[in-house]
C-alpha cells in the first residue's frame, strides 16, 4: 500500500491484474498537494462489500472524508463508497470500467463483454486451470493494457505477477468477477434510488470508452466526461501526463 504526502486525502483503487504499483507514475505529483493512499485491491468482492472494507481502512488510517479515484475493478467499489458514504467521498473519478447491471453500457456489450469476463466467473475453473502460468496471463492483459501492445516492462510486470500466484491467489482476485451479480444487485436500486451530488469524473480510453459517462450521466448532477485517444486501458501507466493534466485541475476545483 502507499500512503504518502500531505493534504487532502485521495484514494487510488486499481483493477485487475493490478497492484497499487499500477499508480506509481502519478502519485509522486499527486502527493506534492494531497494525501495518497492506494491500497492493494488484489482480494475481490461486490461494491458494497469493498465500500465497506475501504471504510474500515480509512477508519484505521484517520481519514474522515477522502476524493475515490477507481479504474477497472476498483470502479464498483469508488461508486459504491460514493453511494454508501457521501458524508465521506468529496469527488469521485472512474475510469475504463464496465458498472454490472446498469444501462448506458449496451453498445459495448453488443461488441461482445471480454471473453475473460465468464472464464474468471465459473467458480474454480481459472484458479486451477492458470496456476504454473500466472505471469504469462497476467503479462497477457498489461499487454492488451497498453496502446502500443509494448506492456509495462518486466519488473512491474513481475511484481503484479506475484500478487497473482498461487491457486488462492488467483481465486480471490477472481471474486472481483464473481460478484459481478451481486455489485448489480445493489448498485442498480441506490443508483435509481439515491443522486450523486458530487463531482464525477470518467476517464475512458482503450477499449471501454465513454460507457461510464453513459452509465452515470442519469446519477450524477456534477458529472464531467473526458475520452484519451490513442490510449490503453492502464491509463495511469500509458498515459500518466494525460491523467494528471485532467486529474489536477478536477481535484483542485479549477
Amino acid at each position: 500500500m502507499i500512503d504518502t504526502g500531505v493534504g487532502p486525502a485521495v484514494v487510488l483503487l486499481h483493477g485487475f491484474p493490478h497492484t497499487h504499483r499500477l499508480w506509481e507514475l502519478v502519485v509522486p505529483r499527486l502527493s506534492e498537494s494531497y494525501r495518497v493512499i492506494a491500497p492493494d485491491l488484489v482480494a475481490g468482492g461486490s461494491a458494497l462489500e469493498l465500500a465497506g472494507w475501504l471504510a474500515g481502512l480509512l477508519d484505521s488510517l484517520g481519514v474522515e472524508r477522502t476524493a475515490v479515484v477507481g479504474i477497472d475493478a476498483g470502479v464498483p467499489a469508488a461508486v459504491g463508497f460514493a453511494l454508501e458514504h457521501p458524508a465521506r467521498t468529496d469527488r469521485l473519478a472512474v475510469m475504463e470500467a464496465v458498472l454490472p447491471g446498469i444501462a448506458g453500457a449496451e453498445a459495448f456489450a453488443q461488441r461482445g463483454l471480454p471473453w475473460w469476463f465468464g472464464f474468471h466467473q465459473v467458480p474454480g475453473l481459472a484458479e486451477k486451470v492458470l496456476v504454473g502460468h500466472e505471469r504469462e496471463y497476467i503479462e497477457w492483459f498489461l499487454r492488451a493494457g497498453t496502446v502500443d501492445g509494448a506492456g509495462i516492462g518486466p519488473e512491474l510486470t513481475d511484481a503484479f505477477a506475484s500478487a497473482y500466484t498461487g491457486t488462492q491467489a488467483l481465486a480471490s482476485a477472481f471474486e472481483h468477477y464473481r460478484a459481478m451479480p451481486r455489485t448489480a444487485q445493489e448498485l442498480t436500486p441506490l443508483l435509481r434510488e439515491r443522486r450523486l451530488n458530487l463531482p464525477v469524473l470518467a476517464i475512458g480510453a482503450q477499449p471501454v470508452g465513454p460507457v461510464l459517462a453513459s452509465q452515470l450521466s442519469a446519477s450524477a448532477d456534477n458529472l464531467t466526461a473526458v475520452q484519451f485517444d490513442d490510449c490503453g486501458h492502464l491509463i495511469p501507466l500509458d498515459a500518466p501526463d494525460r491523467l494528471l493534466a485532467a486529474l489536477l485541475p478536477w481535484l483542485n476545483n479549477v
